[in-house]
């Protein structure tokens, strides 16, 4: 089942399994279960102290690991191997006792939990945020053995998904009932379950000590700041929702020098890694709603955040990025997560053998065409232009698949229920002015960024599309405010650009509390 070059990396992280433990798989004569059982077969292979036998359960084929003698347990109903892999190997070392990598504090948080707990995540292989979720549960069960948790592999369980209404992916379940969807963090999956656990967070962060530099937003802008920064020996700290950004949301990125190919989720790893190798204060699951300029040029710059808490800083960088634009039309909103998504390689899965539509002509909505067209029944391209804005080559292959339709000069009027669910789309041609339809299980949105700026309205200059404007050394209009990346007027939004600018930032504001320290004197 594991290539050879997997099996070598395999037994040299089961060398840091501390405690016996035993993969308990749930089989039938089906030919998935006989690729878990191959799978689980080459584990116990690499290692004495991983054991596996066959124990029944609800779901066939599932399996759990288990530390013997203890109550340590989570269960996969899924052949965890793609995106899930890391998934995989993190549940063997941390049942098998290798200590998680998480904050004692909120270790300590998770451990206080009381009550029973039953979580169960509903997945796909092909998903780049579901890997966070299953990881984050996984721990939160391995710390609190009160807590269960179970990552089930959606087209593995189609009956069950399509029973439930699973349209999106991940979708948490708690004790049989939604508890959310999307990518989740222990944090933020504390602050559900623990109501003051956000008012204790805020009271601490209320206490930690100005920064020379706050950085506000985590992607790869946000990291090259911090990075820089950092590397100048000044007091440095990174407040961010999710830190990766929307990088963690990309499957595939093929245009950074030096690295022919790496996907999302890899690159921004490898960027907390390396802001964190510089004792970068790192503050996560935090949404900033309000900056505080200066009073005066001795004065600090304040950055509230919604949890209440307040930080403090000489100088600021905004590194917030950008997220998926809306269509804006009704019942998108109504029917997000039940037919109407952004996210095809997530979702794209459950949508197998469905008639799906993809609103928008670019590189993203065409791309996302191609890979739903192997997948799903029927796509319908939406553009509102008069012609597809997508690479050359982009459009000669969506025009060399059957089962494809475009139309152009398709202005979205409406996406309609049906039965609690995504049943279709109303648009009207541009140019005739018919209204138009058509019927569709699902629809993904491609249609753009929205730059995370409505929190610096009044407070920083903004362009009329929302951007914070800046120079061509990054400052903005308040002094000692900085801005990188996507969420500014840099014109073109790709990963590398968004480091440079985050390192030019991080470098102006160096220089500016260079002179600002001098002027003082």
């Amino acid at each position: 089942m594991l290539d050879p070059a997997l099996k070598q990396q395999l037994t040299a992280y089961l060398e840091r399994v501390q405690s016996p433990i035993s993969l308990l798989a749930s089989l039938d004569n089906s030919e998935s279960s006989a690729e878990m059982k191959a799978l689980l077969e080459d584990i116990a292979s690499l290692s004495d102290k991983v054991q596996f036998r066959e124990e029944s359960h609800t779901r066939t084929p599932s399996f759990a690991i288990r530390r013997d003698g203890a109550e340590q347990e989570v269960r996969f109903s899924a052949i965890p191997l793609g995106h899930e892999f890391t998934s995989l190997v993190l549940a063997l070392l941390q049942v098998g006792g290798h200590p998680p990598k998480v904050e004692e504090a909120l270790a300590e948080q998770v451990r206080a939990l009381d009550g029973d707990y039953k979580f169960e995540t509903f997945m796909s292989l092909h998903c780049q945020s579901c890997p966070d979720t299953v990881q984050a549960l996984n721990t939160m069960s391995v710390l609190n053995p009160r807590i269960r948790h179970e990552a089930i592999d959606g087209a593995l369980f189609q009956e069950e998904v399509t029973a439930r209404e699973i349209l999106s992916v991940p979708t948490v379940y708690l004790n049989g009932e939604p508890f959310d969807a999307g990518r989740l963090s222990i944090e933020q999956i504390l602050g559900k379950l623990d109501s003051g656990a956000a008012e204790r967070a805020a009271e601490a962060l209320n206490d930690v000590a100005p920064f020379e530099v706050l950085v506000v937003g985590g992607g790869p802008a946000g990291a090259a700041a911090a990075i820089y920064a950092a590397r100048k020996g000044i007091r440095t700290g990174v407040v961010a929702e999710r830190f990766g950004g929307q990088v963690l949301d990309t499957m595939s990125i093929e245009n950074f020098p030096s690295v022919e190919y790496t996907e999302g989720p890899k690159l921004g790893a490898s960027l907390e890694a390396h802001v964190r190798s510089y004792g970068v204060e790192m503050i996560n699951g935090q949404r900033a709603a309000e900056l505080i300029p200066a009073g005066s040029a001795n004065d600090l710059i304040g950055v509230r955040l919604e949890s209440g808490a307040t930080l403090r800083a000489k100088s600021v960088i905004l590194a917030t990025g950008a997220r998926w634009r809306q269509t804006g039309v009704p019942g998108e909103n109504d029917l997000r997560n039940k037919g109407v998504t952004y996210c095809p390689h997530c979702d794209g899965p459950l949508f197998k053998g469905k008639r799906v539509a993809v609103i928008g002509g670019g590189n993203s909505g065409i791309e996302a065409a191609i890979d739903l067209a192997g997948v799903v029944d029927h796509v319908t391209v939406l553009e509102f232009d008069g012609a597809l804005r997508a690479d050359d080559v982009l459009q000669k292959k969506l025009a060399s698949l059957p089962n494809t339709a475009v139309h152009l000069n398709a202005q979205t009027t409406e996406m309609v229920a049906k039965n609690g669910k995504l049943g279709g789309l109303q648009f009207k041609d541009r140019i005739t002015g018919e209204d138009r339809s058509v019927d569709v299980e699902g629809c993904f949105v491609q249609i753009g960024l929205l730059p995370n700026t409505e929190w610096l309205k009044g407070s920083v200059d903004l362009s009329p599309r929302g951007e914070i404007v800046k120079d061509a050394r990054g400052a903005t209009s308040v002094p000692g405010v900085f801005a990188a990346g996507d969420a500014t007027t840099e014109p073109f939004k790709q990963i590398v650009v968004a480091m440079g600018s985050g390192s030019t930032a991080a470098l102006s504001a160096f220089d500016y509390l260079i002179r600002s320290s001098a002027a003082a004197q």
